[in-house]
């Protein structure tokens, strides 16, 4: 497999790609558009969601914010009922937010959108991943490996607010009993945790699936020329809203590529799967090198998502 355009495929498969609206998610569908897959477009914004599958010959379409756990639900009930075979689910949404927030879940909203919510959607379709002997490839960043260690009592915490905004009253009661929801809110780090953490459950997930022929993968796409973290008023904000800088940065159709490379390509061949990728391979991350974090990562993760779904 190259990283250039796509060549067409007489095995056409089924690729749910979220935060398909604009960057790379929008590259990505294109590309495997052109290469005769067929797409399903998921983003949060109904007006460029519609306009991104409309341009691929009217593709599959489906609105969920993931910051609503609910929409979640609904989304992976209606990928089931309207593609029952799916052959990648490409976890390519995400944000970095400038201010404390709790969604309407009681989650920190930076954790659950990055974290939380692409771990409900995959554990939500996993049978049907499975059964396809399928691919899972999230998308990380190069963030998470400027961290000392995943901080997993951290998983569900959140700073004390400021008295204009929400409480810790407020959140959930699994994270209002954290020991850790004090301090001050970091755009930056809280992103990078929630990447890390998501990280730990992509290489978990093989782990415990490959057996059953899905196979799972976590990359950072580059530094991409895309709208990320521009409403926050931090140094990554910043420099996504300048144009030389952002003129230096890796175009959203390089990123496409490398997120095909691994949605398509083949395993141990292509990429090792149960890794982080950055550029052509696999490299450590805080806690890779321990199994056993993984392990914990996964399991706080399912004993949060317990609380909604169960």
């Amino acid at each position: 497999m190259t990283w250039g355009k796509l060549q067409p495929m007489s095995d056409a498969h089924t690729i749910v790609v979220t935060g398909a609206s604009s960057g790379i998610g929008a590259a990505a569908v294109r590309l495997f558009h052109e290469a005769g897959h067929q797409v399903v477009v998921v983003g949060r914004d109904p007006q460029r969601t519609a306009a991104v599958a409309d341009a691929l010959d009217c593709a599959p379409r489906y609105i969920c914010d993931f910051t609503r756990l609910d929409d979640v639900r609904r989304l992976a009930a209606q990928l089931q009922a309207h593609h029952p075979r799916i052959d990648v689910l490409a976890n390519n949404s995400g944000g970095m937010f400038d201010g404390f927030a709790v969604t309407a879940d009681g989650f920190e909203r930076t954790l659950q959108v990055n974290h939380l919510a692409p771990a409900l959607l995959t554990r939500l379709l996993a049978r049907n991943l499975v059964e396809a002997g399928g691919r899972v490839v999230w998308t990380s960043s190069m963030s998470i490996r400027m961290q000392k260690q995943v901080k997993v009592d951290w998983l569900a915490a959140v700073p004390l607010a400021p008295a204009a905004q929400p409480t810790v009253a407020d959140l959930h009661p699994l994270v209002r009993n954290s020991q850790a929801a004090s301090g001050t809110f970091h755009p930056l780090a809280r992103y990078a945790q929630a990447k890390l953490a998501m990280t730990h459950v992509a290489v978990e997930m093989n782990r415990r699936y490959s057996d059953r022929g899905l196979a799972s993968v976590a990359f950072h796409p580059g530094v991409i020329a895309s709208n990320f973290g521009s409403g926050t008023d931090t140094f990554i904000g910043r420099a996504y809203r300048g144009r030389l800088v952002k003129a230096l940065f890796t175009s959203p159709t390089t990123a496409a590529q490398r997120l095909a490379r691994l949605a398509l390509g083949t395993p141990g061949v292509d990429f090792q799967p149960g890794t982080y990728v950055q550029g052509r391979g696999a490299k450590s991350f805080p806690g890779s090198d321990d199994a056993s974090v993984a392990q914990q990562v996964w399991d706080r993760t399912e004993n949060l998502l317990a609380t909604i779904v169960d």
